[in-house]
């Protein structure tokens, strides 16, 4: 019997091998954690926890909060132009320092646009004072400040936080827009700010209530 001779049956070989079985598709699809935070930072308008970012991407905390660690420290070792920084509760893309000129130049074309000093001593005012009242505010600076925490809460920085037992006034605190904007943790990042303030600020602020 040949070996194409089955059962009393002759089948002649047709000389053709046989086909392979194709590799089944690869499910793992997905970019790398590097990669993937990386994309995920460039598009984001706001610091973005690290938290976040792990539940998104559905990798351990611990193994993100390293991973952008290491982005940040060789982002700074190769020179490039942007940063990595933990800001405000989360993770951002920002503008290296010795690019701020060039950048600026580009997005305002010599044109900047600056708080006044008003807005600056309001602003202060309600950063070391927080939760604070219109009336406190205006009290600390001996003029009256509603125009200017308009402005500053239009901006973003500042926003209403509840309202005062007592008085009933609305009181006011800084925002996350804030600590970006100055590149801040946390109001604990604050410098000190006692040794220019009014030897009896306690007593104007009493005043005011």
């Amino acid at each position: 019997m040949t070996d194409w001779q089955l059962d009393g049956r002759t089948e002649e070989p047709t000389g053709e091998a046989e086909a392979p079985t194709p590799e089944a598709p690869a499910t793992d699809t997905l970019p790398g954690l590097r990669a993937s935070l990386e994309a995920i930072l460039l598009v984001i308008d706001e610091p973005v926890p690290e938290v976040t970012l792990a539940q998104i991407l559905e990798r351990p905390r611990g193994e993100v909060v390293a991973t952008l660690r290491e982005l940040s420290e060789e982002y700074t070792e190769q020179g490039r132009g942007f940063d990595l920084r933990e800001i405000a509760g989360g993770w951002r893309f920002y503008t290296r320092d010795v690019c701020a000129p060039v950048v600026e130049r580009f997005v305002t074309d010599g044109q900047r646009t600056r708080l006044t000093q008003a807005a600056l001593e309001t602003l202060a005012v309600v950063a070391y004072r927080q939760p604070v009242s219109r009336a406190r505010v205006s009290a600390i600076r001996g003029v009256n400040s509603d125009g200017v925490i308009r402005t500053l809460t239009l901006r973003g920085l500042i926003e209403e936080s509840g309202q005062d037992p007592e008085t009933q006034a609305h009181l006011y605190r800084t925002t996350g827009h804030f600590l970006e904007r100055l590149g801040l943790r946390g109001l604990e990042e604050l410098p000190e700010l006692a040794p220019y303030l009014p030897d009896d600020v306690e007593g104007i602020e009493d005043m005011a209530k």
